[in-house]
């Protein structure tokens, strides 16, 4: 728990809420932090606590109220969620108590296998898989680093997804995905979903190809935590079902993880949909379109601003010419 409580990343987004320093003493406050957790904890210890906190704050805990929300709220829940009732979860409180607890055996095992890698590269390798320094990575190195490790995901997740869990070649692993993962027809996933599939299909499809990149890239430490947290938040509001999902990205990932589930994993195979469109495999809209109908909605946006700046300029003139005319026939009558 304390070390829990000290992780950097944690207490560099909490510092602005609870105090009123300003950025650099912020910047100064999570260099000391992240150095006094490096110096006084294993580098082990630092990676599978971290990922598994970051996994908890932003898939499990959200998760979990999303479900709450669903099965409290359901005639809410159905008219923000695609395809509707059909989308919404069970309310059986014995199969929602198995789907969570599967849930937490498969986030207990995903941090178990990353350990396991983590040893066995660190023993080969004769020092740390991750690099954690006291020196804090630089903006640019993060920013080449984050792309790498999204592009790799991207081609793990897309292949894993065709070729073995959606494909006859995948045998017993594929029919196991299909019982666990796709049992419900017609209908979007919800976020505790993320983390219900078969435990074989799970490492396959969710835990390796965001570890194995980022386990050849060898990034910083705080890279790698970063990738993390920005993966497991992306995957929760894709698997959530919602169709209120906001940003030409966020919103156009979770439609296609959508009619990826309701079609029974028919396409959709990427996280991102690239692949998809470059191979022919999207269902529904592609990414292409996505952001052609974003383009079109901004343009609409923008001219109807312009119209209405016009007819309030309009409206004004007026308003200018009715009082110049008024000050004019009160000045012909003076005389």
């Amino acid at each position: 728990m304390d070390l829990l409580l000290s992780l950097p990343i944690v207490s560099y987004f909490a510092g602005p809420m609870l105090t009123s320093w300003s950025g650099s003493m912020n910047l100064l406050f999570f260099y000391m932090t992240w150095m006094t957790l490096v110096l006084s904890h294993s580098p082990l210890k630092i990676e599978l606590v971290g990922t598994l906190a970051a996994r908890i704050v932003f898939w499990l805990v959200p998760s979990l109220f999303f479900l709450l929300f669903d099965t409290l709220v359901p005639s809410l829940a159905e008219s923000i969620k695609f395809f509707g009732s059909s989308s919404l979860p069970r309310r059986d409180a014995a199969s929602l108590l198995r789907q969570v607890l599967l849930a937490v055996f498969n986030l207990a095992l995903s941090t178990a296998v990353q350990a396991g890698i983590s040893v066995g590269a660190g023993t080969l390798l004769r020092r740390p898989l991750f690099k954690t320094s006291t020196a804090l990575p630089l903006p640019w190195q993060i920013a080449k680093h984050i792309l790498t490790l999204y592009v790799a995901r991207e081609v793990l997740t897309y292949y894993t997804h065709r070729y073995i869990l959606h494909s006859r070649r995948g045998g017993r692993v594929a029919r196991l995905h299909a019982a666990y993962a796709h049992a419900r027809k017609s209908a979007a996933p919800y976020a505790l979903m993320l983390y219900t599939d078969h435990p074989v299909a799970l490492l396959l499809s969710r835990t390796l190809p965001v570890y194995l990149p980022a386990a050849f890239v060898q990034p910083h430490l705080l890279t790698y935590f970063l990738f993390t947290i920005l993966t497991t938040l992306e995957e929760t509001l894709s698997m959530s079902g919602y169709s209120v999902v906001p940003g030409i990205i966020m919103g156009g990932i979770a439609r296609r993880s959508a009619t990826h589930y309701a079609s029974g994993g028919r396409g959709n195979f990427g996280a991102w949909g690239l692949l998809d469109w470059a191979s022919g495999t999207s269902v529904g809209k592609d990414v292409i379109e996505d952001i052609h109908d974003e383009a079109e909605k901004h343009q609409l946006k923008e001219r109807g601003q312009k119209a209405a700046s016009d007819t309030g300029n309009l409206v004004q003139d007026g308003i200018d010419g009715l009082k110049k005319g008024r000050k004019s026939r009160k000045k012909s009558a003076d005389y």
